[in-house]
């Protein structure tokens, strides 16, 4: 099993830095009783889309993220549930939040 998770804040947010996003802390204090992990912004200023980490039994290995930016460019309610960063980044690309690497140069 590799050391680090894509559910660890810190190595989520280094992997899409890597990228060329530039990635806020905002909040990981939940209660235990919360289902939220972490939330980070992505590209303050700019897209502003916030990205929280849900905690869930359903989703081993993986990591369950909602994208909220309001519905400007991402819709409402957004989920996705995955145990790969490039599938983050590719679903920011496709909403035109854009980092300054090439997908096939993320891997690390």
């Amino acid at each position: 099993m590799p050391k680090n998770k894509i559910t660890t804040q810190g190595y989520f947010i280094k992997r899409l830095r890597d990228c060329g996003y530039y990635v806020c802390r905002l909040f990981d204090k939940y209660s235990t009783t919360d289902s939220r992990r972490w939330t980070i912004v992505v590209n303050p200023n700019v897209e502003s889309v916030f990205i929280t980490c849900y905690k869930s039994n359903n989703f081993t290995g993986q990591g369950l993220y909602e994208f909220n930016d309001g519905g400007v460019r991402i819709p409402k309610n957004y989920n996705i549930s995955t145990d790969s960063v490039e599938v983050i980044v590719t679903h920011l690309n496709e909403f035109n939040v854009i980092g300054k690497c090439k997908l096939n140069n993320i891997n690390g």
